[in-house]
Order: structure tokens, then sequence, then C-alpha cells
């Protein structure tokens, strides 16, 4: 009974391992997508970030100001060299081109998420320190690395 045991126990571990392995396989398509909707989730806090800064509502802001930052890391494994082109990417060759740069910047701009976070707890002008600290390193990617619509 016992090496019954140990061997469901083994199966269950195998068969939860290569789950998720597979699952962290993700395809052309998944990664491209899934690098568009970190951007625009990231710019849907951002907007809700300046309406709660607006309103005075900085506690409220910083949850949203943290989500972008991690978002920021977690987009630096999200172009790799077989996502260059097709389904829809706005995504210049000078990414790949300048590698090292774009890693830096988003790098910066979640660095900048963070001392935003803890800026507004003292600035005196909320919105210049948000177009600082978070607008401008939207541009600067924009500017650079991002084909124009």
């Amino acid at each position: 009974m016992i090496q019954k045991i140990k061997i469901v126990k083994t199966f269950i571990i195998i068969l939860s391992l290569s789950f998720s392995f597979s699952a962290n396989a993700q395809t052309v398509e998944e990664i491209i997508k899934g690098r568009k909707a970190m951007f625009s989730e990231n710019y849907q806090n951002g907007k809700k970030i300046s309406i709660l800064l607006k309103s005075n509502k900085i506690e409220e802001a910083k949850p949203l100001m943290k989500k972008i930052s991690d978002n920021y890391i977690k987009l630096l494994d999200y172009f790799p060299e077989n996502t260059k082109e097709g389904f829809k990417t706005e995504a210049l060759p000078s990414i790949w081109e300048n590698k090292d740069e774009f890693n830096a910047l988003m790098q910066k701009a979640s660095d900048d998420m963070i001392k935003l976070a803890k800026a507004v707890d003292t600035a005196e002008d909320l919105r210049a320190v948000q177009k600082e600290l978070m607008w401008g390193n939207c541009s600067s990617c924009h500017n650079r690395f991002r084909a124009p619509h």
C-alpha cells in the first residue's frame, strides 16, 4: 500500500512538472498578445492613477503603481527574437537592434514607478512628478521602439 502511494505521489509530481513546463512554453502569438495586454494594462492603470492622484486618493493609486512596475519587469521576457513580426505587433526592429537600451528603459520605467509611489507622499505637484516618473517613460519608449499609429 505504501509503495502504491509513493507511485501515485511520484506520478502527480511528474504530471504537475510536465504541465508547468508546457504552460511556460508560449507560442509567438501568445507572447505578442501577452506583451500588448501588459502595455495596455499599464496604460489603463496609468489613467486610473492620474484620476486617483487628481482626487488626492494617493494610497489607492500605489498598488496600481506597483502593478505597472511589476509588468515592466515581466516585459523583459516578452521580446524574444522570434516575435519581431506578426499578430499586429507595433514593436519596431530597434527593440532587437538595441536590446540593452530597450531593457534598460523597461527597468528604468519599473524603478521610476516605485519612485513615484514614494514621491507622491511629499510631492507638491502630483501631476508634474507623475509626468516625470510615469508618462515620460511611456513617451521615451514609444518614440524609440513603437511604430506610429
